[in-house]
């Protein structure tokens, strides 16, 4: 009887919080939780954190005291995840989670990553992955609501912004682009004679760009070209090879042919971009 009691009361007890749960209104959070996803290189980032507003208060060396350990946001610590290993301030950081924290100063600030990921400022030292210093700018714009962004990006990097009131502190980061680009080249250029017509671009693109072996270079742009006759965007790079390996008679014929499909294909950018560099190895010629 006393089980049946308890099992009778158990229910009663659940139903009411079930319907407490069920009466919940759902305010808006005074400091709404953000994501942010970026790929920087070939790496990707999640950044998640809360968006405080000044709501005309003053933030640093107000409310944020200087010299004190900063959340970064409110509520839980930010939270910064890589995809793969990055570098910051020139020390490698392996892929994983980790809680970005700062201690805001006037001409200083100290960024810290730690493997703790806790709520608030529950933040123990031990668990520091590392620290660097930053120096603040001053914007004359005003960021009304904490605001992490990224910018200035690079094939294999970013910077990371953290954006308050008039205060702005970056830092960059950097993924190793290369090597992974290199070991997926290698491994399909084992067997040339199964790879994609994209392959063969992409490696030529990326030998141009990185200023590796030209002649390899303009060997696989030759390939491609053979497997895409009428890839206006194909010709166009391999007369870019032509002309960086000083072929200038060879580079201008090989982009007037890349102008004829352009326009047979009615892209008037890829012209133009023919074009000017006709101009260029033109007046090379010339010299």
């Amino acid at each position: 009887m006393k089980r049946i009691t308890l099992l009778i009361t158990l229910f009663c007890l659940g139903g009411l919080f079930q319907a407490k749960a069920q009466l919940n209104i759902g305010l808006p959070a005074p400091s709404p939780q953000a994501t942010l996803q970026q790929k920087v290189g070939l790496t990707d980032i999640t950044v998640a954190y809360s968006r405080p507003g000044i709501k005309g208060r003053k933030i640093f060396g107000g409310i944020i005291s200087y010299g004190r350990i900063w959340r970064t946001g409110a509520n839980m610590a930010t939270t910064i995840t890589f995809g793969d290993k990055v570098k910051i301030a020139g020390k490698e950081v392996p892929k994983g989670k980790y809680s970005l924290y700062t201690i805001p100063g006037k001409k200083e600030w100290t960024i810290i990553l730690n493997k703790g990921i806790a709520w608030g400022t529950v933040y123990q030292e031990k668990n520091d992955l590392m620290r660097f210093k930053v120096a603040p700018t001053q914007t004359k714009h005003t960021f009304e609501s904490f605001t992490i962004d990224f910018s200035n990006f690079a094939p294999n990097a970013a910077h990371l912004n953290l954006m308050w009131e008039n205060t702005v502190v970056s830092f960059k980061i950097t993924s190793d682009v290369d090597a992974k680009v290199m070991a997926k080249i290698n491994r399909y250029m084992q067997n040339p004679e199964r790879a994609l017509t994209s392959v063969y671009f992409e490696s030529a693109t990326y030998y141009y760009n990185t200023n590796r072996d030209l002649n390899k270079a303009l060997g696989w742009a030759d390939k491609a070209v053979t497997l895409a006759p009428s890839a206006y965007w194909i010709a166009h790079l391999k007369a870019k090879i032509q002309g960086k390996l000083k072929d200038y008679k060879g580079a201008i014929a090989t982009a007037k042919t890349s102008i004829a499909k352009a326009k047979k294909a009615g892209n008037p950018d890829y012209v133009r971009l023919n074009e000017e560099v006709i101009s260029q190895w033109e007046k090379q010629l010339n010299k």
